[in-house]
């Protein structure tokens, strides 16, 4: 069979794999000479580390939800050196290093893309999915079941969309998002029904945070029958009201008023305004 020919973008990556090396090592360097004369580099370990690491995760996040693309170019490169920092603590403790990290990613992906490195068929998306799901079971014995891979310390949409995910990858699914669609409106009914119709007084809270939760869950399900990643859909709303929000404070303030002292009917001429004049978020990817 004909090798289809080298994509542009691929083969000019590939011809900068000198400079990279090279600057991979040049990090490693730096890394090196800081964990042994810098006062703050000496003290750091796994756990110091942690909670920086998560915040420069975010800052990542954060930086491509604005389409950043240079703020991304430097966020990448706080958490890059994160990692490195990792590896060379427990290098120091004997365990591993970052050639082994880098070694046993290689193998995973090599093993868990069988339709690439073997005979194995994968024709689209989904089965890619379907066969790296079952292939990380396997690998793992499944002592911990088809969920136990997902991480306890997930915010809790991005786990139910895990969640949702890996049963899909065992074949436990809806058949068609008219299914969930209904499911959702269930779950609707419910949470009404145990919230008393707007009698909160009445209501059993514990009760009532259940049904929210089930249709949340049901929510994020038929937002994955939609193509729609239900935290980016949530992070594009939140923007859009601190946009919205933000041109209400600065239109009150330019006019001399406080929005303490406006009426909810006065602060929603400026909120229609806003609706006309803030940018809408970027789309994500």
């Amino acid at each position: 069979m004909e090798k289809p020919a080298p994509d542009s973008t691929a083969l000019l990556i590939t011809t900068r794999r000198p400079a990279q090396l090279e600057a991979f090592g040049r990090l490693l360097d730096v890394l090196d000479r800081l964990r042994t004369e810098c006062p703050w580099d000496k003290k750091q370990t796994l756990q110091t580390l942690r909670h920086l690491t998560i915040e420069e995760t975010y800052e990542i996040s954060d930086a491509i939800l604005r389409d950043d693309l240079p703020d991304l170019k430097k966020e990448l490169g706080d958490v890059m050196l994160h990692l490195l920092f990792y590896a060379r603590i427990a290098a120091e403790k004997g365990v591993f290093d970052i050639a082994d990290v880098l070694n046993a990613q290689c193998e995973k992906l090599i093993y868990r893309h069988p339709h690439i490195y073997g005979d194995v068929q994968a024709d689209d998306e989904e089965a890619v999915k379907r066969n790296w799901e079952q292939l990380k079971l396997k690998e793992k014995g499944n002592t911990n079941g088809v969920l136990g891979g997902v991480p306890n310390s997930l915010p809790a949409l991005v786990k139910a969309m895990r969640i949702q995910e890996k049963a899909r990858g065992a074949g436990f699914d809806w058949e068609q998002p008219e299914q969930v669609w209904e499911k959702v409106q269930e779950e609707l009914t419910e949470f009404g029904d145990e919230y008393s119709h707007g009698h909160p007084e009445r209501m059993n809270a514990e009760k009532a945070a259940d049904e929210f939760g089930d249709l949340l869950f049901s929510l994020v399900n038929f937002a994955r029958f939609a193509g729609i990643n239900p935290e980016e859909a949530l992070e594009r709303t939140n923007r859009k009201f601190i946009s919205r929000f933000q041109y209400l404070e600065t239109a009150a303030a330019t006019n001399g008023q406080h929005l303490a002292d406006l009426t909810l009917a006065q602060m929603d001429v400026y909120w229609e305004e806003a609706k006309k004049h803030s940018p809408q978020p970027k789309q994500t990817n």
